[in-house]
């Protein structure tokens, strides 16, 4: 299995992990990032080998303007760069006539909010700490109470050797029916691809499918998305095989009314099965497994941790424990599946996926943690070593995988706010922070930071490792880093 360098020996059975695409003219997909999490769904690239240290300026291969807000992360196919966007449909916001967001500004350790407020110590912070204020929140008239404008909810293709936008599709053009958080905005859900394809979520605005050449294949609309405070959407789908080969797009749909798991045929867009879930809002993304030739789909949610049979839906297995709101996905590898969450309480447990049923209290939950577990940010698996942060925070914990006992706990670092997931490449572990900061440490057990970059302005998104390069969603800016 591709991130599977050590086995735990104490398992029966493998995982392999099954959001890998499928590999076409463009290469190989594991030389590809075609999902938010990469082609295993673990944050791992096991080919790119990107610069460790970079700024605004310097290991910049290129820099190019992107129109109005999106916080989904890049994906990369061969030489294209697949993003998403919300723009105003006035045209008061574009990529040439916006001010940049201040991004140096000083940074303070915050508990999570209260439904409804601000951290203490965010006020003015970027001027995102606002209920309709901040970057989508005044220009986008987001903000829980008031009055989203009309957007348009845009597909862009780039050129990964100079930036070069190939094209822009508008998959929707919409007012939104309700507000958002004043940091999240329109274009929360990463798109994936398979380098023939391109799948963008845009929530309540629909699933689009293109040709990665920018032609419309479908459009699928699911219904209209009520999420928790008015905190707005971001789930991600997932890009699959089936047993039978053919393609299926995995959809999470948890939100204040009726919640549900779609999978969705990738060729037409059509539905084939939906799944109730008795979820509230949850922000995470789908992850496949495959257990003994069985795919499973994992979803993280408040009630409870599940698992779905791929080709049914049907439900498999489940565990509370989970805290409120949950938004970080899971990750796999070896016959152990991890899952956590960190608002409003502390879980992480790591499952094996053999068990069916109520899981809480049976040999199928190997280990379990209850203090500094992740919010937002993802963890990442490489290898034997379970990567995350505590909450929003930057305060790192790497674990051994197979038996949850800590590498190092609860270190402090000079990231202070994350909402984009790890990832490693090259031997090393890229954490970023949402003032641009980027620390870089040495994939060990040993925490061993190499270098500390900032590309200058805000990054809510996951950066995407491809060949010798990074690729950075920046508030205003998408950015190549290559030596």
């Amino acid at each position: 299995m591709m991130l599977a360098r050590y086995s735990f020996s104490l398992l029966v059975g493998t995982i392999f992990l099954t959001t890998a695409m499928p590999a076409d003219a463009s290469g190989n997909a594991n030389d590809n990032w075609g999902h938010w999490r990469g082609e295993g769904g673990n944050g791992v690239s096991t080919t790119a080998t990107p610069p460790t240290t970079w700024s605004d300026t310097e290991n910049i291969k290129w820099k190019v303007a992107v129109p109005g807000r999106g916080s989904g992360s890049p994906v990369v196919w061969g030489n294209r760069i697949f993003v998403v966007s919300a723009i105003p449909a006035d045209g008061s916001d574009t990529a040439q006539d916006a001010e940049p967001q201040e991004a140096n500004v000083p940074r303070r350790d915050f508990g999570p909010p209260r439904d409804g407020q601000r951290p203490p110590g965010e006020r003015g912070r970027r001027g995102e700490g606002r209920r309709g204020g901040g970057r989508f929140g005044g220009r986008f008239g987001g903000g829980r109470g008031a009055a989203p404008q009309k957007l348009k909810f845009d597909v862009l293709c780039y050129d990964r050797t100079n930036g070069e936008l190939l094209w822009q599709e508008t998959a929707a053009e919409a007012t939104p029916h309700e507000g958002t958080h004043g940091t999240n905005g329109y274009a929360s859900g990463s798109p994936c691809t398979d380098g023939k394809h391109v799948f963008a979520h845009f929530g309540s605005q629909g699933i689009h499918c293109y040709t990665v050449e920018g032609q419309h294949v479908w459009s699928r609309q699911l219904g209209k998305l009520t999420m928790r405070n008015g905190f707005g959407e971001g789930s991600s789908p997932t890009l699959v095989k089936g047993k039978d080969g053919a393609e299926k797009v995995i959809v999470p749909w948890d939100h204040e009314g009726d919640s549900y798991l779609f999978a969705l045929d990738a060729k037409t867009g059509e539905p084939l099965w939906k799944t109730p879930r008795d979820e509230p809002s949850c922000w995470a993304t789908p992850l496949v497994v495959d257990y003994e030739g069985r795919k499973q789909v994992v979803m993280n949610g408040q009630t409870c941790a599940r698992s779905y049979d791929l080709e049914t839906g049907k439900e498999l297995w489940r565990c509370g424990g989970q805290t409120e709101r949950p938004v970080a996905s899971a990750v796999a590898a070896d016959g152990l599946i991890f899952v956590g969450s960190g608002h409003r309480g502390s879980f992480f447990a790591a499952f094996r996926p053999d068990g069916r049923g109520n899981l809480e209290g049976t040999e199928s939950v190997v280990w379990t943690k209850n203090r500094d577990t992740p919010d937002i940010a993802s963890p990442l698996l490489s290898g034997d070593r379970l990567y995350y942060t505590k909450g929003k925070t930057g305060i790192l914990t790497c674990l051994d995988a197979s038996t949850g006992k800590p590498h190092y706990a609860a270190r402090r670092t000079e990231l202070r706010q994350l909402y984009a997931s790890p990832i490693a490449a090259g031997g090393h572990v890229y954490l970023t922070d949402r003032d641009g900061t980027t620390v870089v440490i040495k994939d060990d057990d040993k925490l061993d930071v190499v270098a500390t970059n900032n590309v200058g302005e805000t990054v809510d998104a996951t950066p995407a490792p491809v060949g010798d390069e990074l690729i950075i969603r920046g508030e205003r800016h998408l950015f190549c880093v290559g030596g």
